[in-house]
């Protein structure tokens, strides 16, 4: 029986080292096999491996894909003009050499991304000092990238990681700087449109003013057109009258006579205090006469 159990303890243990000795490296990682430190193997190729038990030999995965680095919060930059900018930035980046990865940082991905963001923020920091906000923010901002991922670069090649691309999410100033910027930006627009008022009210009484002297000059052309043609109308008309009066004298007083009648008996209610034998009505008494 006691043979029987020593059987089955050895096997379990003999089976135990087998399995110590055996591992599976993923597609998507790296496999650094170390002992005391030491890397012994960098295996690349997914698949199914093997190595010595523990203590003589262990192994660590590195993620071979791309990550990114990503700060939680902006940092604050000092540029050339002395004027504080808040920076948001991200990198994506690769382990390239898992040897030079491990041997820097023991595998431990939280003291390589620390290490990254220095890198970035050092850089960040070279780049954005020499140059002025408007620089940073508009005019510059490409070669402040090109500069950026060039310093990077050589940095990380330093730690067996390769930098894919490096780019500035958001540029701002500050809210003490935000607030006194706004409130220059306000003051210039209302002067702006302060200044167009002024210029628009100075147009409209300039041509307010020149239309008026238009219809003034228009009105008083048409005025002098129309008296000329009236002028010219009654002068013609005079001009007929005293040929046809000139003809016969009695029918021009006759006629002058029916338009004074007419003016003084408007109405039936209109009644005249006058002498009947008065030569005013020479013509009512000519008429009666005809009559009879």
């Amino acid at each position: 029986m006691n043979r029987i159990v020593t059987l089955v303890v050895t096997a379990f243990i003999a089976l135990m080292l087998l399995s110590s000795t055996v591992f599976v490296v993923d597609q998507r990682k790296f496999a650094i096999v170390f002992a005391l430190g030491e890397v012994k193997q960098v295996i690349r190729e997914p698949g199914l491996h093997f190595k010595l038990p523990p203590p003589f030999q262990n192994v660590i995965y590195l993620d071979k894909r791309i990550q990114t680095l990503d700060s939680p919060e902006a940092d604050r930059f000092i540029t050339a003009e002395k004027m504080n900018i808040l920076v948001d930035s991200f990198v994506k980046w690769r382990i390239v050499d898992p040897r030079l990865y491990f041997v820097r940082f023991g595998g431990d991905e939280g003291r390589a991304g620390n290490r990254m963001a220095q890198i970035v923020k050092a850089a960040l920091n070279e780049e954005i000092t020499k140059r002025t906000v408007r620089e940073v923010i508009s005019g510059q901002r490409g070669k402040v990238m090109e500069g950026l991922r060039a310093k990077v670069e050589n940095e990380a090649k330093q730690i067996g990681v390769q930098i894919l691309d490096v780019r500035l999410k958001r540029v701002d100033y500050v809210e003490q700087i935000n607030n006194s910027v706004y409130e220059r930006m306000k003051a210039e627009r209302l002067r702006v449109a302060n200044e167009l008022r002024s210029t628009g009210a100075a147009d409209s009484e300039k041509i307010r003013a020149d239309a008026d002297k238009q219809r003034a000059v228009i009105l008083a052309e048409a005025y002098r057109e129309a008296e000329k043609v009236r002028g010219e109308g009654d002068a013609k008309a005079s001009a007929i009258y005293a040929e046809a009066f000139g003809r016969n004298p009695e029918f021009y007083k006759f006629y002058r006579s029916l338009e004074a009648y007419r003016s003084s008996f408007r109405t039936k209610a209109d009644v005249m205090l006058v002498d009947p034998n008065s030569e005013f009505f020479k013509y009512f008494k000519g008429s009666g006469s005809a009559g009879k």
